[in-house]
């Protein structure tokens, strides 16, 4: 039993239509994916997935190398080998063993696992939009990442005007709230809205005192991504109640370990399509914390690249029970996603060009911020405030105007504050 052939298949898998829009200002790249298909001598095949621009280790033609010719359990359980190339090493031994993945990941604890929507900032509407999506889909939770430049407050009320009332909300600053000073106002106000469950990192993680502040302060769970700061630390000083797990399987398991051992819950951050999906349902199906939603950002894409769909229902996706994965890849439809060679730069990577847009921060007062690429930075160094009611974003498209070509070189540089013309 050894590893015969491994392809990489660089695929576009464009997002929604509306997915399309609002990531032009973020995560646009995530369409991007590489596949890996492993083939063994005795004539099965494993697949798994890799969002090239957002993972916790890429592929590489090293690893291939490594793990051509050698026995699928060789190297299955060594993150390093790569997202995709992993996830297909498990997938192609549980099909040699007649297995699910889950089996040789350890004692399954559960049949389905919680899977919540995501999507990144956008205007009021859009979340409301996709939260109607969400609830047509069997969802029963949505995260969402509140930014300085819309105003959460409309975010969240267009959202409850779109959702029942069990329809659940996590929301996840990356630490834009700057400090406890700052965040608990805000915090308090949102937690106003009983939907509104939890929140992750509001201010930066290494900020002890402050999330301990925060914690105590404001009625909701607080999760931290595991290790920052360091696990005893978090544990000891009980500045958060939860945590939020990925990387690769060993990773993963014994982050999901550690959190058993005091009784801490997480959520799984596996991002990607079909395949990342249902690989985070065998790992949560073995890790008795992971109770709060797993995020792998499905949703995004217009297709899932199976050949049956995942289906969510009451928010839990199934464990499928087959062999492997327990799924069957839609061949023709990655062929018909595939990136042509010539694309592909030197390290067989494929990238999507940088949207040439003007994001202008607008204040209810009239002033204005011109941003070329959204980022948090700039905000953290004060910038502009942390929360603003009736701030907005206004998107500029290229012109061909030598004004435009002008503000856009300045704005890449730097923020520029300015009067709103619009």
């Amino acid at each position: 039993m050894k590893v015969v052939d491994i392809e990489r298949i660089v695929v576009e898998v464009p997002f929604t239509p509306r997915q399309r829009r609002i990531t032009l200002r973020t995560v646009y790249n995530w369409q991007i994916l590489e596949l890996c298909r492993v083939e063994t001598n005795t004539g099965h095949v494993g697949w798994g997935e890799t969002v090239v621009h957002y993972t916790h280790q890429r592929v590489s033609d090293h690893s291939v190398k490594r793990v051509m010719g050698q026995s699928p359990a060789a190297h299955m359980c060594d993150d390093a080998v790569g997202a995709g190339l992993q996830m297909a090493l498990f997938d192609v031994m549980g099909k040699i063993a007649e297995v699910p993945v889950c089996h040789l990941l350890g004692t399954k604890v559960r049949d389905a696992t919680p899977l919540s929507w995501w999507c990144s900032h956008a205007a009021p509407d859009d979340w409301g939009a996709e939260a109607r999506d969400a609830v047509a889909g069997g969802y029963t939770s949505f995260k969402t990442k509140p930014r300085p430049w819309w105003d959460i407050i409309e975010q969240v009320e267009a959202l409850s005007r779109s959702a029942p009332p069990h329809f659940k909300l996590d929301l996840d600053p990356n630490g834009s709230l700057v400090n406890a000073a700052a965040a608990v106002p805000v915090l308090k106000r949102l937690a106003e809205f009983d939907r509104v469950a939890m929140f992750e990192t509001p201010i930066p993680q290494h900020d002890i005192l402050g999330n301990r502040q925060i914690r105590a302060r404001i009625d909701r769970p607080l999760a931290m991504h595991f290790g920052s700061p360091p696990y005893v630390t978090a544990v000891r000083e009980e500045i958060c109640d939860g945590f939020v797990v990925s990387g690769g399987a060993t990773q993963v398991l014994r982050q999901g370990t550690l959190s058993a051992e005091v009784g801490m819950p997480f959520w799984l951050q596996l991002v990607g399509n079909g395949l990342t999906t249902v690989w985070a349902a065998h790992l949560g199906a073995v890790l008795s914390h992971a109770t709060w939603p797993t995020i792998s950002c499905i949703n995004l894409y217009s297709h899932q690249l199976l050949k049956e769909p995942i289906v969510v229902s009451g928010g839990y996706q199934e464990v499928p029970p087959g062999p492997g994965l327990g799924i069957e890849v839609d061949e023709e439809a990655v062929a018909r996603f595939r990136v042509p060679r010539e694309k592909l730069d030197q390290g067989g990577v494929y990238h999507l060009p940088l949207p040439r847009l003007i994001n202008t921060v607008v204040y209810p007062d009239g002033t204005c911020i011109h941003m070329a690429a959204m980022g948090l930075e700039p905000f953290m160094r004060g910038v502009g405030p942390v929360y603003a009611e009736g701030v907005r974003v206004e998107g500029t498209p290229d012109d061909g105007s030598r004004e435009w070509a002008d503000l856009y070189r300045r704005a890449l540089q730097h923020p520029v504050r300015d009067r709103w013309s619009g």
